[in-house]
């Protein structure tokens, strides 16, 4: 079992910076990859960038690329998503979650646990 709480989450002016955290606890959470999603509202939720469970690949959607840094902690307690250069279409409720397969980590379904989420308002 593995538990997730994000937390960082914030109002932000288009141009700013946030880190967002993930504080996992559960044994054997240092061998599942993570992944950050978020969800605006009347949207599905969309996948934003992911780290295999050894750190040496990283994943990320094209629009966020270039602007989010997806990490992890050597001890892989705790991921952070490093979020630059916001613009208001960053604005969701972003949830962070672990999987133990690297198959599908671009996709929801594809991962085994999640967090509660943390709200991210980037105002123009």
């Amino acid at each position: 079992q593995v538990q997730l709480v994000e937390s960082g989450g914030g109002l932000v002016q288009a141009g700013g910076s946030l880190r967002l955290s993930c504080a996992a606890s559960g044994r054997t959470f240092s061998t599942y990859a993570m992944g950050w999603f978020r969800q605006a509202p009347g949207k599905e939720r969309e996948f934003v960038a992911a780290l295999s469970w050894s750190g040496d690949s990283t994943y990320y959607a094209d629009s966020v690329k270039g602007r989010f840094t997806i990490s992890r902690n050597r001890a892989k307690t705790t991921g952070y998503l490093q979020m630059n250069s916001l613009k208001p279409e960053d604005t969701a409720i972003y949830y962070c979650a672990a999987a133990a397969s690297l198959l599908t980590l671009r996709v929801p379904a594809g991962y085994d646990y999640w967090g509660q989420g943390t709200q991210v308002t980037v105002s123009s």
